[in-house]
């Protein structure tokens, strides 16, 4: 297993910095403790840990993790993340979308992905 792997924090209390959002009191801190996720926008330069972030919240919030990236993924796959997230409410499970590198979208990806977030 590579070490950044191993490394990678399992819980929100490992989680090293950010005190801004994860310390008492703060917005993401009170969202994993209400369990209730609300949309949001994780900025900041590569390897800070937003994607950790994310498989963080999925799982304190017993969601599913779906990753998209903008500039890999396609409208199908798009389409095909919107698909799983209908089935898995449909079963009564909740789902966490995250797109990397959402501004990378071109006209045809948001057209396919907006309608599910307004």
């Amino acid at each position: 297993m590579p070490l950044a792997e191993r490394l990678r924090p399992h819980s929100v209390d490992e989680v090293i910095g950010q005190q801004h959002l994860l310390g008492p009191s703060k917005p993401l801190r009170v969202a994993f403790a209400s369990g209730e996720p609300h949309s949001m926008i994780l900025w900041g330069p590569p390897g800070v840990g937003k994607t950790t972030l994310a498989r963080l919240m999925a799982d304190a919030f017993d969601a599913e993790f779906i990753a998209l990236s903008a500039v890999l993924s396609g409208v199908k796959d798009i389409r095909d993340a919107v698909e799983r997230a209908e089935q898995f409410r449909a079963h009564g499970r909740r789902t966490l979308v995250f797109v990397d590198e959402v501004h990378r979208f071109n006209k045809s990806q948001q057209d396919a992905f907006l309608p599910h977030v307004e």
